[in-house]
C-alpha cells in the first residue's frame, strides 16, 4: 500500500500519464512521452592479500542514463533549436558553447493535475534528434519527433510537497 501523508485517504500510487518537461521556462508542447530517470553506480571488486578467498564491493563512478522525450511533429521547433545548438548542419561546429546545455524540470501530475512530484535533470544536451519519423502510406500513426538528451544528474526537488486533494 502507497503512503501518502497529507492525503491518506488516497490509496492508489500515482499513474505515468499526467507529466510535462520545462526547459528555457517553457514547457514542451506536445509531449507524448519521456523515458524514465535512471543512474547506476559502478561496482569496483577487490581482494584483500591476507584472504583471497572474500571478494570486497565498493561503489565506483555513478552514471546517469540519457533521457529520450518524443512529442507529436507540429510546427514547434524546440527539439530542432536545441538540437542545433549541438551542431550546426551549415558550420558542422558547435553553434552555442553556452547554450547547448541546459537544465530542464519533469514535473508529475495526479489526476487533479496538481503537481505532485518534480525532478531537476542538469546540464542536458541533445545526442540525438530525429525530425521526422518513419513515414508509412499505408500507417495511421501520429507522426513523432523525438530527442536524446545526455545529462549530468538530476535530483528531486524538494520544494514541491504532497498537494491536499479534495
Amino acid at each position: 500500500m502507497a503512503e501518502f501523508s497529507v492525503n491518506t485517504h488516497r490509496l492508489d500510487p500515482y499513474k505515468n500519464y499526467k507529466f510535462r518537461v520545462k526547459w528555457d521556462g517553457q514547457y514542451v508542447a506536445g509531449l507524448q512521452k519521456c523515458g524514465g530517470l535512471k543512474k547506476t553506480v559502478e561496482v569496483v571488486e577487490w581482494k584483500e592479500a591476507g584472504n583471497p578467498n572474500i571478494t570486497r564491493r565498493l561503489h565506483g563512478r555513478t552514471s546517469w542514463q540519457p533521457i529520450v522525450l518524443e512529442a507529436g511533429l507540429t510546427h514547434d521547433t524546440a527539439f530542432e533549436k536545441w538540437a542545433k545548438l549541438v551542431n550546426d548542419f551549415g558550420t558542422g561546429a558547435l553553434a552555442s558553447l553556452v547554450k547547448y546545455r541546459k537544465d530542464l524540470t519533469i514535473e508529475m501530475m495526479n489526476e487533479m493535475g496538481q503537481v505532485v512530484l518534480a525532478y531537476k535533470v542538469y546540464r542536458a544536451w541533445v545526442s540525438e534528434y530525429q525530425a521526422v519519423p518513419d513515414l508509412d502510406s499505408n500507417g495511421h500513426a501520429v507522426a513523432i519527433s523525438s530527442i536524446k538528451l545526455e545529462n549530468e544528474g538530476w535530483e528531486r526537488d524538494d520544494g514541491v510537497s504532497e498537494p491536499h486533494e479534495s
